[in-house]
């Protein structure tokens, strides 16, 4: 066990590294002089040469790239142009907002997905399943900026207690220790009710992925000898299903949400432009159009650190859903 962590935690480092030449790549060899838009058209020669050497933007791309990288590997992501703040601060601070929706958009798809594809497998061929693939099938054809805009026009603008657009004053966590310190359930109200559209237009299409891999991967641990054995055995319907087979059945569907969570992260970028949700996804999107080289690499390599770290947390989960699996 203690080999395989090593030997992921090594190929972790390399995987980061990678991304990180390949954000350092595409954002520094963009069009736009970040300087010239930071000081606008009219700026002078002599000012624009004076911050480009400060900035050390005047260096070749390789020496400016093992400057940051020395630095970002002490947590350092440098200084921001514009608002002349650390990037690792700008990048927490909208790093609670990303992961707060994309965890909350997991839960329901993965409580909506994975009992709907075990109904959908246990009543195979009737109108159960055809429903359930068909709610499946739009949800995995659907844009989750169609969604989101369908949701915007047709539920937040005639539904009064659902926000438009924003997020609550308070996150998820602290409204939901707000009851304990004597706050009451309003900001765990607000904060669901900004919550609730974001959350359902990013997890539609992972919880119809989730649907259809749990209603297959059901269907072929049904057929085993295991749960024939089971059944002959005169145990109940429903404890086969819940405590022989879909055990069994989840493995692939786990290692599934282990990788939609990176997917989550990325899909949040377009649904939190759609809903204006402050997370790190409208940070990128700003800091792209106005140059921001630091925030944008600074926050792409988070972003692919929190995924890699999920992934092989994920990977851990197979040995506690099944026994038999051990790690050398």
């Amino acid at each position: 066990m203690l080999q395989y962590t090593f030997q992921r935690l090594i190929s972790l480092i390399f995987i980061l590294l990678g991304v990180s030449v390949v954000v350092f790549a595409m954002v520094h060899f963009s069009p736009g002089d970040p300087i010239r838009i930071l000081l606008g058209d009219d700026a002078e020669p002599a000012e624009v040469e004076r911050l480009t050497k400060l900035y050390g933007l005047d260096q070749p791309a390789y020496v400016q790239y093992f400057r940051w990288l020395g630095r970002a590997v002490q947590g350092d992501f440098g200084t921001s142009l514009r608002q002349r703040q650390p990037v690792t601060k700008l990048i927490t601070e909208k790093m609670g907002a990303t992961v707060e929706l994309a965890v909350a958009s997991l839960l329901i798809a993965v409580l909506i997905g994975v009992p709907l594809g075990v109904i959908s497998a246990v009543r195979r061929n009737t109108w159960v399943d055809f429903g359930s693939m068909f709610i499946a099938l739009v949800g995995v054809s659907a844009p989750n900026f169609w969604i989101g805009l369908i949701l915007l026009s047709y539920v937040a603008l005639y539904v009064g207690w659902i926000p438009v657009f924003g997020r609550a004053e308070w996150s998820f966590v602290e409204a939901l220790a707000a009851p304990f310190r004597g706050g009451g359930f309003g900001p765990l109200w607000d904060s669901l009710r900004y919550m609730l559209l974001p959350a359902v237009t990013l997890a539609t299409s992972i919880m119809a992925l989730i649907t259809r891999l749990t209603r297959s991967s059901m269907l072929e641990v049904l057929s085993k000898d295991y749960v024939r054995t089971a059944k002959a055995k005169g145990q109940t319907p429903r404890l086969v299903v819940y405590r022989h087979a879909l055990r069994n059945a989840l493995l692939p569907v786990v290692t599934v949400i282990g990788v939609q969570f990176g997917s989550l992260l990325g899909g949040a970028i377009v649904v939190e432009t759609v809903f204006a949700w402050p997370g790190v996804g409208m940070l990128i999107i700003t800091s792209i159009r106005t140059r921001e080289l630091l925030v944008v690499q600074g926050a792409v390599l988070m972003l692919a650190a929190i995924f890699a770290l999920v992934n092989l947390l994920v990977d851990f989960s197979y040995s506690f859903l099944n026994p038999r699996i051990r790690y050398a």
